[in-house]
């Protein structure tokens, strides 16, 4: 799986020395694309340079089973694709499909609105003058100057080298006013029996299993830098010609102990996240304690260099296959439990390139715009509206899990956060433009300020594409505007050109009384 990295050197990429556009768009989402095709739709010309070699992001990268909330919340070219996607099989839409199908439909769009993406490209620097950017340098050697630019990254290197202000980690419960931000310890994805969490059951001195924190636990809802964590949506399937999971090189048996404790003592819902697509293959995600979230994996990944972002990468690869090999070779796994495992493998159609193994890591989070709007659980809840809205929200609060540690002799899950059955509430515009004396030219559609709860619900795939639409429709106006700043972009003018485009930004609700909410777990005595 030589071709299986997150970055790559810069004598990989194909590129011409310099362009010169209206608009360019940085980053390897699905959200980078609809901009990116709406800026060509807009009579703009346009440069997509793509932080990845793949197209589509984890839209083609595995997740084909949509996190939706409300289909009523996606309009636009989000809709747009998901209808293309329905047509491919032969329905008016469909939100559960093979990662190839949503490649193909995504290099249509692109083909068809003249835009040719540059894969393989990282930012090197770039140049600002009097508080706009002027253009940015790939480590490749492309050179991109552009009018307007878009960081549709799903790690905001563009907007943070561009100096504007962002964070990562979680905010504590007061910096907002929010219920369930930070340090949460609950119930869901939690530790269903007590297991030990040493290397030698019940002995402190034996020092503890990989991926353990000695802790303490913080107090309930303060803040800290940890980051959700990260995992691959695998496309599964039971055909005759599916792959086998790869056992890594670096495979250790001591990883998965924990999880060959957890299941002697009866844990059997290792089935329960084979989410059915198309054509009897799965998105295949995290459920439980122990699954194929690496969790801790991640805090380190926002902030660090491409080179650690590839070991931090690979240490996700080799941990994820790992469990796998676990599942399908280890005595200790019921014998039940692993004849059902071996009738799954990787489909040999999905991700050619990388032997069937998905490519694109589920960033959930990292860098987060800090702007003049700040979207928080109190615009979730629906206690709080922007007025400004360039597309809605719909998804439950959903954080995963940020750390394992030993609380009294106990290993426990911390961090994940489930809160659903609010109604679609407005995305501010403001959430996606940097203060005005940071930068003027940039929109930031996927790595946009919220904190680190309501980016839980924020962060779907529909979402991104709906706000990188936006943000192309607001440059487009920018530009017309004699290159006016894009947070002096008249809101009537920039609402009617969304709603022309077919974006949804309001549906009348009022906040619930009552929300479903995951229990907090009270912290075990010795």
């Amino acid at each position: 799986m030589s071709s299986l990295h997150y970055y790559f050197s810069p004598n990989s990429a194909s590129h011409p020395v310099e362009l010169n556009v209206d608009i360019c768009v940085y980053g390897g989402s699905a959200g980078a694309i609809t901009a990116a095709v709406q800026a060509a739709r807009s009579g703009r010309t346009c440069a997509l340079v793509m932080n990845t070699a793949w197209l589509g992001g984890l839209t083609a990268g595995g997740l084909g089973f949509t996190d939706i909330g409300n289909e009523a919340a996606i309009g636009g070219m989000a809709r747009e694709f998901y209808g293309r996607v329905g047509n491919h099989y032969g329905v008016k839409e469909e939100w559960c499909f093979e990662p190839h199908v949503a490649e193909k439909v995504f290099r249509a769009m692109l083909a068809e609105a003249g835009v040719t993406p540059h894969l393989k490209q990282f930012l090197k620097s770039l140049k600002k003058e009097n508080g706009r950017l002027v253009s940015i340098q790939m480590e490749s050697g492309l050179k991109v100057t552009a009018r307007q630019f878009i960081d549709a990254s799903y790690e905001g290197d563009l907007m943070a080298m561009a100096g504007v202000s962002s964070t990562f980690g979680r905010e504590g419960n007061e910096v907002y006013g929010e219920l369930v931000n930070g340090v949460q310890l609950r119930d869901k994805h939690q530790f269903e029996m007590p297991i030990s969490p040493y290397v030698r059951e019940g002995d402190p001195k034996s020092g503890l299993l990989p991926g353990i924190n000695e802790g303490p636990l913080a107090p309930q809802g303060s803040g800290d830098r940890r980051v959700q964590a990260y995992n691959f949506r695998m496309c599964l399937t039971k055909a005759k010609d599916r792959l086998p999971f790869p056992k890594p090189e670096s495979y250790n048996v001591l990883n998965y102990e924990l999880l060959a404790r957890y299941i002697a003592r009866g844990w059997n819902e290792m089935f329960r996240k084979y989410d059915r697509i198309r054509n009897g293959k799965t998105d295949t995600n995290n459920h439980g304690a122990i699954s194929t979230d690496f969790i801790g994996g991640s805090d380190r990944f926002p902030e660090a260099s491409y080179a650690e972002r590839e070991e931090i990468f690979q240490r996700h690869v080799a941990y994820q296959q790992g469990l796998m090999w676990f599942w399908h070779n280890d005595p200790r796994v019921p014998a039940k439990i692993q004849q059902e495992m071996r009738t799954w493998g990787l489909a040999a159609d999905e991700f050619q390139d990388t032997g069937g193994w998905p490519h694109q890591l589920y960033i959930r989070e990292c860098r987060r715009l800090v702007s003049d709007y700040v979207t928080t659980e109190l615009d979730c809840r629906g206690f709080r509206r922007a007025e400004d809205p360039v597309g809605l929200g719909a998804y439950a609060l959903d954080s995963h899990n940020c750390q394992r540690l030993v609380i009294n002799g106990r290993v426990f899950n911390e961090g994940d956060v489930q809160v659903k059955d609010f109604a679609p509430y407005p995305i501010s515009y403001r959430s996606i433009t940097p203060r005005r004396n940071e930068c003027e030219n940039l929109t930031v559609p996927v790595c946009l300020a919220a904190s680190h709860i309501s980016y839980g619900s924020i962060r779907m795939e529909p979402v991104f594409m709906i706000l990188g639409q936006s943000a192309a429709i607001a440059a487009h106006l920018a530009i017309g505007l004699g290159d006016s700043a894009v947070q002096d972009v008249p809101y009537a003018t920039l609402r009617q050109r969304l709603e022309q485009a077919g974006q949804q930004l309001q549906i009348e609700s009022k906040p619930k009384a009552k929300v479903v909410e995951d229990a907090v777990v009270p912290v075990p005595q010795i």
